[in-house]
């Protein structure tokens, strides 16, 4: 579903030669699948995640998404491909404080033109999946931070995206809270026969994906 070729990716290093970040990157995904990316700070994970949502270009290599090669495609189609197939989930939350629950929830499904009956079934749907049944119509600021990361992968999901792109999704959580949020996390992905890349710095958290791969600029292995 997700095929990564060779990708090569490098920045500007300030007052020296720009930094390879890493070559060579290699990683296949089927539906269902569940990977955990780890490494030290500032090897490129929220840049490889970047470069697949197609934010960033790489220098080389492909990115094949259910057959559609994305290297290459203009503003407009990766813009289009974005909403229709991935969803995103960010250690910020990212939930608009002026629209309740319910309304940053089917944000997803507005920008892709869904009818409003079928919205709010499926906005429905998986607020109750996440344990937000009850909470549709509250604002963000009556949340707690767990339940606003729950508010998150909801809207994330809420348009079944084949790809789900989650970058320290538990950083502002304490633990028990963490290990509740990710443990939904990969539930909700399972459920919906997603492909799901888990960028995080705890080996709590990649613990629950099927697989920890380590970057480093060599690319991807298995830890």
């Amino acid at each position: 579903m997700l095929i990564l070729s060779a990708l090569s990716k490098t920045v500007p290093a300030p007052g020296l030669d720009d930094r390879e970040l890493f070559t060579g990157l290699d990683l296949r995904l089927a539906p269902g699948d569940y990977v955990a990316v780890m490494g030290e700070s500032g090897v490129g994970k929220s840049t490889l995640l970047n470069l697949i949502a197609g934010l960033e270009a790489p220098d080389g290599g492909s990115i094949v998404l259910d057959g559609q090669e994305l290297v290459g495609l203009d503003d407009d189609a990766l813009t289009i491909l974005r909403r229709a197939h991935m969803g995103f989930v960010f250690q910020a939350f990212h939930v608009l404080p002026y629209l309740t629950v319910a309304q940053n929830v089917a944000l997803p499904l507005s920008l892709l033109g869904r009818r409003d009956d079928e919205g709010n079934a499926e906005v429905t749907a998986v607020l109750a999946a996440v344990g937000l049944a009850d909470r549709g119509e509250s604002m963000p600021r009556e949340l707690s931070g767990g339940e606003l990361q729950r508010v998150a992968i909801a809207r994330a999901l809420v348009h079944r995206p084949r790809l789900v792109l989650a970058d320290e999704p538990t950083g502002n959580l304490d633990p028990d809270t963490a290990a509740q949020v990710v443990e939904l996390l990969r539930k909700r992905i399972k459920a919906s026969n997603a492909a799901g890349i888990l960028v995080t710095h705890s080996r709590a958290a990649a613990a629950t994906a099927d697989r920890i791969l380590l970057l480093d600029r060599h690319g991807l292995r298995a830890v």
